[in-house]
């Protein structure tokens, strides 16, 4: 990061063709004092929805609080969506079926009544149906939801870690998000040591429903609220406990909507999970097919019908409404993974059925992007050929800043204006410290044979950290801890142990770029999830009782600053799972006197800005010596990051020890700081 420039607005000459994917910035939960099978905890914030609801639904007469309004909570189904395969187009058009009557039901994904009372299509009051919800979507279990308690939002306590203000939606998106993320690693976790009958993400929507930790609780035509195009999902549950799509399985969500004096049945949102993609690259075009009628089993393939969410999206085509789009993409890490993708609105243009090569008959639907958005597909598209053919990045100064320092060459790009670069400095993969590591304390290392074990009561880095091995199979930190401790020379277990992660350095495509008023940032082709390892903070360590004396001059200088709520808040709030909170509070935080500088020596990170809403967190790690005070930073992310989004990290908060280095933050997040 330009530390230097991070205060002082830079010219502005030409305009950036690429602007970054925005993710979820993180908010940690943590609620206390939840009974998961019987909560009188309340929903969050439900967003005052945009469009148009069913008669009957909400909760009209609940107090509302600034613009938002708390609404029943409501089933939402898990409706299977089958897929189909192209074939030879069948003319036909879909509008020579027959429709359904347009007095429907507000329905969920389950093709059922919400809760309250509604009346049917023939004139009778629906019957009321409990307000639970399929735990896992399959096994029927039901959770029993208590009715929403609008005060208890904003009260003591027991719900501190709710945003500090209700009145923005994205940080209730945000709060809710991180809330799944951090109990769906812990989770991870814990299944490696015990019988694990279900998946973590399951398990941790279970838990965010029976708890009704939810966003965007209500269906509603249009946008999301606090959801923003191009952010990303690993898991549909992330989406369901959003409120961006209401079924986990299902991939058309629709309901019951009113339209002057009708009320029809439209649809809402689909998640094209990639197998109909289309084989150009035109990112603002998509040809979706309807659900049903494709079975492995041979016996039950039939025709599609045009009922339930192939009838709403028909429906959707005459109405001309926006219907919110999740692209699915395959997720280059993992093999059989998806990366989830916001894309906006979208509107159908045309439909027709179209035979599939297993002989059914199958709906499509053509849908258009809306105008006047920001890109979020067509930037994934866009990076993925970079990262196959790095030469396909245009607008380069430099193709490799760290001259064959990493595996993975870091470019340098300026799109803004006329510079050739930041200042000259020595571009190292490691931290110079004040005398040689072997002189300093040796690391207690493990004697596992092999690699270490989840759970083995007999492995000494295993118990440095508490007991569990702080990251998962995948290499993904599972909270933050004072320091943690990987595996070292000092052990006996190979290098292929999942115990030894951050030591091995960068694995991402990383670009240095001119920002628009910050200086240089930092910014990845790939996706990064939540959890995953960045980078180091390297350079000189330098001499805690001199760095007072000449450091208001150096801007590159990372101290263990106290950072703010929302990194502090990044652990998995333990007290939804029963177990107890193992979070710091700005009072209660010990920073180290470990102080690194990178003027003159350092790497990627140098290149990170602050940000009051950050995307990264610092977390020591150790694992070459024993001397805690002095060390490894290593960053993380903290939520999802989409490629292309600038990776920033929160300096600290400013106190009578750091005042003299204080800057006037630009951020520009609804949180900010004014300073750090």
């Amino acid at each position: 990061m330009d530390r230097a420039r991070n205060f002082i607005p830079g010219p502005n000459q030409e305009l950036l063709d690429i602007k970054p994917i925005r993710s979820l910035a993180p908010m940690f939960p943590a609620p206390m004092g939840v009974n998961i099978n019987q909560s009188s905890t309340p929903p969050l914030v439900c967003v005052t929805p945009v469009g148009q609801f069913p008669t009957g639904f909400g909760g009209g007469n609940l107090p509302a609080f600034g613009s938002f309004t708390t609404f029943s909570v409501t089933a939402n189904g898990f409706s299977q969506a089958g897929t189909s395969a192209n074939g030879a187009i069948d003319a036909t058009p879909i509008s020579a079926y027959k429709t359904r009557s347009s007095g429907a039901t507000a329905l969920n994904g389950d093709d059922e009544p919400y809760s309250g009372n509604q009346t049917s299509a023939s004139g009778r009051k629906a019957k009321k149906r409990s307000a639970g919800l399929s735990a896992d979507g399959s096994d029927g279990v039901k959770v029993k939801r208590p009715k929403p308690i609008y005060k208890n939002l904003v009260a003591g306590k027991e719900l501190a870690f709710l945003p500090a203000s209700p009145n923005n939606p994205r940080e209730i998106v945000e709060a809710v998000h991180m809330t799944f993320e951090a109990l769906r690693r812990r989770h991870l976790q814990m299944d490696e040591t015990q019988d694990a009958s279900r998946r973590a993400d399951l398990k941790a929507g279970a838990i965010m429903m029976a708890s009704n930790i939810r966003a965007n609780v209500g269906k509603r035509v249009g946008t999301a609220p606090g959801v923003e195009i191009g952010d990303i999902f690993y898991f549909r549950m992330e989406l369901c406990i959003i409120g961006l799509h209401a079924p986990s399985m299902g991939g058309i969500d629709y309901m019951s909507a009113k339209f002057g004096a009708d009320e029809d049945s439209v649809a809402i949102c689909i998640v094209a999970a990639g197998g109909y993609e289309n084989e150009d690259d035109d990112t603002d075009t998509l040809v979706y097919s309807g659900s049903g009628g494709n079975s492995r089993n041979t016996e039950e393939r039939h025709d599609q019908k045009l009922e339930r969410g192939n009838l709403a999206l028909e429906r959707s085509m005459h109405r001309k409404n926006e219907i919110r789009v999740v692209r699915g993409f395959k997720d280059p890490a993992m093999v059989a993974g998806k990366i989830y993708i916001y894309d906006g609105l979208y509107k159908i243009q045309e439909s027709w059925t179209e035979r599939t090569k297993f002989g059914v008959n199958c709906f499509k639907y053509r849908l258009q992007r809306e105008p006047g958005q920001r890109d979020g597909a067509a930037i994934w598209k866009m990076t993925q050929r970079w990262i196959q053919d790095p030469s396909t990045r245009g607008r380069v100064i430099l193709r490799d800043l760290s001259s064959g320092t990493e595996s993975i060459p870091v470019c340098l790009v300026n799109e803004v204006d006329h510079e050739k670069g930041p200042g000259q400095f020595t571009y190292t993969n490691q931290v110079k410290y004040l005398r040689p590591v072997s002189s300093m304390t040796p690391m207690q290392g493990c004697g596992c044979q092999s690699v270490c074990l989840p759970g083995d009561a007999n492995c000494a880095c295993g118990q440095h950290n508490g007991g569990d091995l702080p990251y998962s199979s995948s290499g993904v930190l599972v909270c933050r801890k004072p320091i943690v401790y990987e595996c070292g020379e000092a052990c006996h277990c190979t290098l292929n142990c999942r115990n030894r992660v951050s030591q091995k350095g960068i694995r991402f495509h990383f670009e240095v770029f001119r920002t628009a008023n910050r200086g240089w940032g930092l910014r990845c082709w790939e996706p990064i999830r939540a959890g995953a390892f960045i980078c180091e903070y390297t350079g000189e360590v330098i001499d805690e009782l001199k760095v007072n004396l000449d450091d208001s001059e150096d801007d590159y200088i990372f101290q263990t600053v106290c950072p703010g709520e929302k990194t502090l808040k990044w652990n998995f709030g333990p007290e939804l799972i029963g177990e107890q909170s193992t979070y710091v509070s700005a009072e209660e935080f010990q920073p180290l006197p470990i102080k690194i500088s990178a003027k003159k020596m350092g790497n990627v990170s140098r290149f990170m800005n602050h940000s009051c809403s950050p995307n990264v967190l610092w977390q020591p790690v150790q694992y070459n010596h024993g001397d805690d005070k002095h060390p490894h930073i290593m960053f993380f992310a903290l939520n999802h990051i989409a490629p292309m989004t600038e990776l920033t990290y929160d300096y600290g908060v400013v106190g009578e020890e750091t005042s003299h280095r204080a800057r006037t933050c630009l951020c520009g997040s609804l949180t900010c700081r004014g300073l750090f």
